[in-house]
C-alpha cells in the first residue's frame, strides 16, 4: 500500500478577492484623511532550473494551502508547485512522460510513475511489525461501549420559559423513577419525545463521539445500573439518562492487525523515501524565489 504524492491541483480560485473598505464604510465619514493601508505583498519570481512558475498558477494553488497570512500561503503554494516542476523535469530526463503531457491528470500519472520507478522502500518484516505493535498497543484497542437509555423532554418552543418548564418536568420524572430500570422504561414510553421511546428509551451500545458531547459526558459520569437525577440539556431538549453497563474495549491480538500494520509501515516507508528523493533533487537543482525544504508530508 503506497501513499500518494500530494500533487498541487490548479483549480480556479473560488474565493473572491478581498475588498478594501472605503473611508465611509470603516467609519471615516465626517472628514479627516483616509486611513493608510499597508502595501500589497510583493513576491519574488519563482524558477526551477530556469523554468518560471507562473504567478497565476501560484495564485490558484494558494486556495489549497490555508495559512495565517498571505505570505505563508504564498510560500506554501510556490513551494508545492516548485516541487511538482522539479519532479516533472526529472521524469522528462528519464523519458517517463505520459502521452498527454501537460494535463493535470497526465502530470499526476507522470509523477507517480517516476516515484514508483525510483523508489524501492523495504517491506516491514514480521519482527518489525511486532515491535511496532508492542510499542503502540493502545492504537489497536477496540472502543469502549456504553449501553445506555434516555428520556428526552423537548421544550414547547424556543423561549426561556419553555426551556425552563421542560427542565422542571424532566427533574420531576427523574426524582420519581430513581434507579429503577422498569420505571425508567415505562417513563420513556410515556414521556420521551425521542423515537427510542418505543424501545424503552434504549440508545443501544454507543461509542464516544456518537452522542452530543454533554450527553456522553453525563453518561460516563454514571455508575452502571444507575440513572441521573438531574436532566442534561442539549440542543434537542432535556435528557434523563441511565447507564446499564460499560463494555470496556480490549487490545486486538497481533495476528488480527498484523496485515494492517504492515500496510501502514509500507506506506510510511514510501512516504519517507519520496521525501528524501525530493530533497536530493532539490539539492542538485537551481531553485529561485522560494526555499524548498521537503518534508515527509510532500509525499503523503
Amino acid at each position: 500500500m503506497k501513499a500518494k504524492l500530494d500533487i498541487p491541483r490548479l483549480k480556479p480560485d473560488t474565493h473572491p478577492a478581498p475588498q478594501m473598505m472605503s473611508a465611509c464604510q470603516s467609519g471615516g465619514c465626517g472628514g479627516g484623511p483616509e486611513p493608510q493601508r499597508p502595501p500589497p505583498p510583493v513576491f519574488s519570481d519563482v524558477r526551477v532550473n530556469g523554468v518560471e512558475i507562473a504567478p497565476d498558477a501560484i495564485a490558484q494553488e494558494i486556495q489549497h494551502h490555508p495559512a495565517p497570512d498571505a505570505d505563508a500561503a504564498w510560500r506554501g503554494a510556490a513551494r508545492a508547485l516548485a516541487i511538482r516542476e522539479l519532479l516533472l523535469q526529472e521524469a522528462r530526463r528519464l523519458d517517463l512522460l505520459h502521452e498527454a503531457d501537460g494535463t493535470q491528470e497526465a502530470d499526476d500519472a507522470t509523477i507517480n510513475c517516476l516515484l514508483e520507478t525510483v523508489l524501492e522502500p523495504q517491506e516491514a518484516d514480521d519482527a518489525e511489525c511486532r515491535r511496532f505493535y508492542d510499542a503502540n498497543r493502545e492504537r489497536f484497542k477496540t472502543p469502549d461501549l456504553f449501553e445506555a437509555s434516555h428520556i428526552l423532554i423537548e421544550p414547547d418552543g424556543d423561549s426561556n420559559d419553555a426551556w425552563s418548564a421542560a427542565g422542571i418536568t424532566a427533574r420531576k420524572i427523574g426524582l420519581e423513577i430513581g434507579d429503577n430500570a422498569a420505571a425508567f422504561a415505562a417513563a420513556a414510553r410515556e414521556f420521551s419525545c425521542c423515537p427510542s421511546a418505543q424501545q424503552d428509551g434504549s440508545l443501544g451500545q454507543v461509542r464516544r463521539g456518537e452522542l452530543a458531547f454533554e450527553v456522553q459526558e453525563a453518561i460516563e459520569a454514571l455508575e452502571p445500573g444507575t440513572a441521573g437525577r438531574r436532566p442534561v440539556r442539549s440542543k434537542f431538549g432535556w435528557h434523563l439518562l441511565r447507564l446499564a453497563r460499560v463494555i470496556e474495549g480490549h487490545v486486538l491480538p497481533f495476528d488480527v492487525v498484523s496485515d494492517k500494520i504492515a500496510d501502514m509501515m509500507a506506506a510510511r516507508a514510501w512516504t519517507t523515501g519520496a521525501a528524501r528523493y525530493v530533497a536530493d533533487l532539490a539539492a542538485r537543482a537551481k531553485i529561485e524565489g522560494v526555499i524548498v525544504e521537503p518534508q515527509e508530508e510532500d509525499a503523503a
